[in-house]
């Protein structure tokens, strides 16, 4: 079958190596991909939030499944979209309806379905600049640090921790009064602190049936200790090593069971992946977000794991028997260190030529913010590339993914080097 997959960074080249090695993939496009998915793929220059454009080519090309990568299309209703015209509603695409997405798409909308389902979460209150008054009642029953959230998608930035009440104050009333993060901070979820270590639960669901998948964590700070401002992710390793059978016990009968069943009582549709938020508060998980896509850096950790045909296993959602599939996962450690661009993630140069990747062995390189130009690579994002390795424990993991990491070079490349240091 010819296969498209949405979105351009290293979650999406890590997918469509998964894609390529099945023996069910004819044909394998990315839209718009990378230098990385270029190689193995066709990529597509198209915007893949303008959904008459998707669908034009996906007639054109005859595909038959889609995978959306990131979160974008999926909150803005791509699913829907296809799923509603009589020329495209055949297409199998992975990942939940509109309605489902407002998961991610909204924290107010998330947390309501927490409470509504007993899953464990922080006490919150959701505030809007016509009740700001009362925000600022609220944040006096917490104890500092002050959690903000912005209701909607602000590109993975638009959530505060705030030691101080009146420097919370003040935010709150920038996001809601001076539209800090746009339309995204109209609503602001307040919440109090939870003081623990985080990790992140990953599910695929079909609509009726469910797998876990390896856990990861991952660490979004720019810099060593996670100090400095937030990123979309500087590494990440597989399995989280804390998470024993007990803890991971706790996580599927108090959270991913609840979660699965919710939706279901609620009748939202969700058919794609759960991305689930945990920290772990005394050996008790709880949930701090979800995502209705695979994270990244995550998935250049989780995905090498799972030995699976992907393809097999999309395509069991046509008649929802993902139940009848067995998941293959190598028992190794993996890790990733991504490599990003002098700057980031404030402003950053583009365009400057990466040398060393065909010196990487032993390693995996996931292309992410990258291009290629006639025969030379060129930086292209922020996150620039995720080199990810097996080792017996994530320590060697870590320890091979650095020795790869320090043979690719650019002007301005920097990666952090302590990952694992809380573990």
């Amino acid at each position: 079958m010819n296969i498209l997959i949405l979105g351009s960074g290293g979650r999406e080249h890590a997918f469509a190596l998964k894609i390529a090695d099945s023996k069910l993939t004819d044909k394998l496009y990315v839209a718009p991909g990378n230098s990385g998915t270029q190689e193995i793929a066709t990529n597509i220059p198209i915007n893949i939030n303008d959904f008459e454009q998707v669908k034009k080519k996906s007639l054109e090309l005859g595909i038959s499944m889609i995978i959306v990568g990131p979160e974008d299309p999926l909150v803005n209703g791509i699913h829907d979209f296809f799923a509603k015209d009589k020329e495209t509603n055949s297409i199998t695409i992975i990942g939940p309806k509109q309605n489902a997405a407002s998961l991610e798409g909204s924290k107010d909308f998330a947390k309501k379905f927490l409470v509504r389902h007993k899953i464990p979460t922080a006490r919150y209150a959701t505030f809007t600049r016509e009740n700001i008054k009362e925000g600022f009642k609220f944040l006096k029953t917490l104890t500092p640090p002050y959690v903000l959230k912005a209701d909607g998608l602000a590109a993975g930035k638009g959530v505060l921790i705030i030691d101080s009440f009146d420097e919370a104050k003040s935010q709150l009333t920038e996001m809601l009064v001076g539209e800090k993060f746009g339309i995204a901070s109209s609503k602001v979820v307040i919440e109090e602190f939870l003081d623990g270590i985080e990790l992140s639960c990953f599910v695929l669901t079909d609509g009726v049936n469910y797998k876990v998948l390896p856990t990861a964590k991952d660490y979004k700070r720019i810099g060593e200790g996670d100090t400095g401002l937030n990123t979309g992710g500087m590494g990440a390793v597989s399995p989280v090593p804390f998470a024993n059978k007990t803890l991971l016990n706790k996580i599927e009968q108090n959270i991913i069971i609840p979660t699965i069943e919710g939706l279901k009582k609620d009748n939202i549709e969700y058919q794609g992946f759960i991305f689930i938020g945990l920290i772990n508060v005394n050996n008790n998980p709880k949930v701090i977000e979800y995502n209705v896509r695979m994270g990244d850096p995550e998935t250049e950790v989780v995905l090498p794991r799972i030995q699976n045909d992907f393809v097999e296993i999309f395509q069991s959602f046509k008649n929802k028997t993902l139940d009848k599939i067995e998941l293959n996962i190598d028992h190794r450690s993996a890790a990733t260190v991504v490599l990003v661009s002098g700057g980031y993630p404030s402003s950053y140069n583009k365009g400057i030529k990466i040398t060393g990747i065909d010196h990487v062995v032993d390693s995996t390189v996931y292309h992410a913010g990258a291009i290629r130009e006639k025969e030379n690579i060129y930086t292209n994002g922020g996150r620039v590339l995720a080199i990810t390795s097996f080792g017996n424990n994530f320590q060697q993991a870590l320890k091979n993914s650095y020795n790869s990491a320090s043979k690719i070079n650019f002007k301005g490349k920097y990666y952090r080097k302590d990952l694992g240091f809380d573990l």
